[in-house]
Formats: structure tokens, C-alpha cells, sequence
């Protein structure tokens, strides 16, 4: 079967495995809120200083919140079925704009930690295999074990104090420089040195996984059939490590990126909040202590379609690497 053939197929079943999951997501993460206790309108009227329970019954059937729970939920699925996740009561806009404004900047942090972490994983995974035993595979053993233990936030505090407070290297947060109106490749180097801290923070974690995992990936894929078979055609020592048994080891890397990057979206909500990164994970933050319930719906739902993304993604490229993956059912 040709490759092309091969990945068309991977993608439209997954596509179809894809419609189930999120039904489900969306009437889980619905059911699972409406558990939490107080909602916005308990909020709103705490912060006038002087609630009554008036108040309180007014903002709740101003905002639809006095509605019987199926109902609701068959409101939300009817705003779904017309491309719309609804009003915050909180801001007073649609959903889809505040997501919209803050989805930029989540995706920016993600993909950028997500590539320096599978870039330094792998390349510190294949020089650990390549000198497996010995004291540099040691010593990166040990850090990798340090970035794995010690909690991120904690990190990107000692990045703030080292780089931010110390040295004076760059920014403690935010997305852009304050009162510095730039354009075009200006803003984009600014907004880079920004994102060099929270992008480390978030993906130091995921730094040890990927090494560790290459390395046993490697170790274990150097000593099969195929490796042998390539070092006995006279292959040099680092074509058969590249090409062979690197290739295959970045199987098992790549799924576990995959199934990461519901963890990178976790993990953005403190980072976020540490750096003040305008993000979807600061703003579900705000959201739930605000109990803005319908902006936390968009972000839940949104999250979990980008997860499935992710993962269908996953599979077109083990498909590609490996080609005796082969579809089922």
C-alpha cells in the first residue's frame, strides 16, 4: 500500500473515532462543572459590596442559570450546533472572541515548548544511548531526573530570580514589552525573548521524558534484526544510528507527545499564571475563580478537540515512519 494511500485512511479513521469521544467530552465536562459549587452569579453580586438574595435570584435568570439542567445542557448543544460557545456572563462578550484572543498565545507557548522539548529530548536520548554506561549518560541521567522531580512552577520561579532578577536578561512576564509599540520582525523577536522563560518552565518535564525514552527506544532497537543486518552492508556506525535505529526509536517518542499535550495544556494553566502569559490557561484560571462556567465549557471543549488533533496527527506520522502500521477495523 502506498504511503499516501496509508495515511489517507489512518486520518479517516480517526476522524470517525474522533465524533464519539467528543460528544462524550462535551456532556462530561458540562455535567461535571454544574457539581461545582457557587456559579456567576454568586460572584457578581459578592463583589457589589452588598448581596441580597434578589440580586443574586435576578443575575441568575438574567444569565439563564434558574433553568432546569437538561435544559441547559440542550441550550449549550443547540449554541454547539450553530458554531456558538455562548456568552460570558463575566465579560459580557461571546466566548469565541475571548478564546479567540487568548488561543494565539497558548498555542504559541505550546508549540514552542513541545519542539524544544522533543529537539533536546531526542538529541540528549541519542548521545545517552551512544555512550550508555558511561559517565556522560550518567550525568545527564542525573539532570534529567532533577527536570523530572522538581515541580514547574518552581522552576520557572528560579528562571524569573536567575535570568529576570540577577541578571537582567529578559522579561518576568507578559507577551510584549509595555509602552513599545512595534511591528512586523520587532515584535516578533520581542515576543520571542518573552516567550524564552515560560516556553523553558513548560518544557523542561517533558525534556526528561523524551531523553530517557530514547534512550531505551534506541538501546532496545540497535540490537534488533534490522540494525544488525545494516551494520553488516558496512553502514558506518552513525548512518545506522540516524537513519535505522533512530527512526524506529522515534515511535514510541512521538506517542507520548501526542498523549502530552493535554499535560502541556495543564501545565500552562501555572505557567501562565506565573508569567502573566496571556493564555487559554490563565484565562480558565480567571474563569473558574470567577465560576464563568461557559468560558471554562469553550476552553474544556476547544482543549480536547486540539488533544484529538494532536493525536490523529500522531498517527498520519507513525504511519509514515513505520510502514508496517497497518489500519484496523
Amino acid at each position: 500500500m502506498s504511503t499516501w494511500r496509508r495515511v489517507t485512511r489512518t486520518a479517516r479513521r480517526t476522524a470517525l473515532q474522533a465524533v464519539p469521544s467528543v460528544l462524550a467530552i462535551l456532556a462530561l465536562n458540562f455535567l461535571l462543572l454544574q457539581l461545582a459549587p457557587g456559579d456567576a452569579a454568586d460572584v457578581m453580586a459578592a463583589q457589589t459590596g452588598s448581596p441580597t438574595a434578589q440580586t443574586v435570584l435576578e443575575l441568575r435568570s438574567r444569565f439563564g442559570l434558574d433553568a432546569p439542567l437538561l435544559d441547559r445542557l440542550a441550550a449549550y448543544l443547540d449554541n454547539l450546533a450553530h458554531f456558538s460557545l455562548g456568552m460570558s456572563p463575566r465579560f459580557n462578550v461571546s466566548v469565541l472572541s475571548l478564546i479567540g484572543e487568548r488561543l494565539p498565545g497558548t498555542l504559541a507557548l505550546m508549540l514552542t515548548a513541545l519542539g524544544i522539548a522533543l529537539v533536546v529530548g531526542i538529541a540528549l536520548g541519542a548521545v545517552m544511548a551512544r555512550f550508555a554506561g558511561r559517565p556522560l549518560d550518567r550525568a545527564i541521567s542525573v539532570i534529567s531526573l532533577c527536570c523530572y522531580s522538581i515541580p514547574g512552577f518552581w522552576i520557572g520561579l528560579m528562571l524569573v530570580v536567575v535570568f529576570s532578577v540577577k541578571l537582567d536578561w529578559l522579561p518576568s512576564g507578559g507577551m510584549h514589552s509595555v509602552g513599545i509599540e512595534e511591528s512586523g520582525l520587532a515584535a516578533l523577536l520581542d515576543m520571542a525573548r518573552h516567550m524564552v522563560l515560560p516556553a523553558a518552565s513548560l518544557s523542561l518535564f517533558f525534556v526528561a521524558i523524551y531523553a530517557r525514552l530514547t534512550r531505551a527506544a534506541m538501546l532496545e532497537a540497535q540490537e534488533q534484526d534490522f540494525a544488525r543486518t545494516a551494520r553488516a552492508k558496512g553502514l558506518s556506525p552513525s548512518a545506522v544510528a540516524i537513519r535505522h535505529v533512530l527512526r524506529n526509536a522515534l515511535i514510541p517518542v512521538t506517542t507520548m507527545a501526542g498523549v502530552h499535550v493535554g499535560a502541556l495544556l495543564g501545565g500552562s494553566v501555572v505557567v501562565e499564571t506565573v508569567f502573566s502569559w496571556p493564555g487559554l490557561g490563565r484565562l480558565a484560571f480567571e474563569s473558574m475563580m470567577n465560576r464563568d462556567f461557559n468560558v471554562l465549557l469553550g476552553i474544556l471543549f476547544l482543549s480536547s478537540l486540539l488533544v484529538i488533533v494532536a493525536n490523529a496527527g500522531v498517527d498520519i506520522l507513525h504511519s509514515w515512519l513505520d510502514p508496517r502500521i497497518e489500519d484496523v477495523g
